[in-house]
């Protein structure tokens, strides 16, 4: 009696949730190939200083940005409140490239879906009650059959399937795992500085990112294939202790291996939904078709009886 119920909550669950779902999967799937592709893309030692801290002293001379982003492929520099600029001529870029915009679209997308945050929360969480179900009902017998795929899919890359939604809840909740970052005291460090500090100590076309982060600033950069967040400090640059959730959800904990996972990961979760719906409907088409074909017969006896 408990199967049916569990299997009902589980159909139920995924057709009310398909097509928030639907665009989480897609759109994470996109978002999988970016670390690869940052990594792929830098280009070392073609990010000069001098260069950066002039952009930003010449577009931001109150020094109000509160954060940079620096892309060595493309070889373009954003500033917060100010746009993106190219890095070579000094002047805005009108658009992102093709690569840059479906990145920066997919994200916007999977982390506010149509603008509502809300919405990706309680469809990640539906997603881990839906995996949850499935599991509760039990090992499934494989076979060759489009339920014995979809039951096998899920059994053999669950621990995958489920590592992504949790991760998800754990950034939409703020759990990171990690200690507190050193704040720093009074006024924010001004983003020249700290463009300074970090090229000190890194190749700054390894920096992803520079922001102020409380009073503290903190830099993203890649090291050995790893995304690392960095204190940045009059002394210097400083490892901050890893965020896990964040590194396995992003694929950045290595831009490789991680984002081949996650591709792996969003692969199986997409067929996982589409087979699931594809067993409905085919379910509630063949319904449909004996209830259609009963009446038929029923009529087809009874002129057989008064012939």
């Amino acid at each position: 009696m408990t199967k049916p119920i569990l299997l009902k909550l589980h159909r139920w669950t995924t057709l009310i949730f398909a097509l928030p779902l639907l665009a989480l999967i897609v759109t994470g799937t996109i978002l999988s190939f970016e670390p690869m592709a940052q990594h792929a893309g830098i280009k070392p030692q073609s990010v000069d200083a001098t260069r950066v801290v002039e952009l930003i002293k010449r577009h931001d001379p109150e020094g109000r940005t509160t954060g940079i982003s620096i892309n060595s492929a493309e070889q373009t520099l954003t500033l917060r409140r100010a746009g993106t600029l190219s890095i070579a001529s000094g002047e805005p870029v009108a658009t992102p490239s093709a690569v840059a915009g479906l990145f920066l679209w997919a994200r916007v997308t999977h982390e506010k879906l149509l603008g509502q945050s809300w919405l990706v929360t309680s469809s990640t969480i539906a997603l881990v009650a839906i995996m949850s179900i499935g599991v509760l009902m039990g090992l499934p017998r494989l076979r060759n059959t489009l339920s014995g795929w979809h039951k096998g899919a899920a059994w053999f890359t669950l621990p995958l399937v489920l590592a992504s939604p949790l991760t998800g809840l754990c950034l939409a909740f703020g759990l990171t795992f990690q200690g507190g970052m050193a704040q720093g005291s009074g006024r924010p460090m001004p983003m020249v500085d700290a463009v300074q500090i970090v090229a000190n100590s890194h190749d700054l076309a390894n920096v992803m990112s520079i922001r102020l982060r409380g009073r503290g600033t903190m830099a993203r950069i890649y090291d050995g294939g790893e995304l690392r967040a960095y204190a940045v400090t009059p002394d210097g640059t400083k490892a901050l202790p890893r965020n896990w959730p964040r590194l396995i959800h992003e694929g950045n904990w290595s831009a490789t291996i991680g984002g081949t996972l996650n591709v792996v990961t969003s692969v199986a979760l997409l067929t996982l939904l589409t087979t699931g719906l594809w067993i409905w409907a085919r379910r509630n088409l063949r319904r449909r078709t004996q209830r259609g074909r009963d009446p038929a017969g029923n009529e087809a006896s009874v002129s057989a009886a008064v012939s």
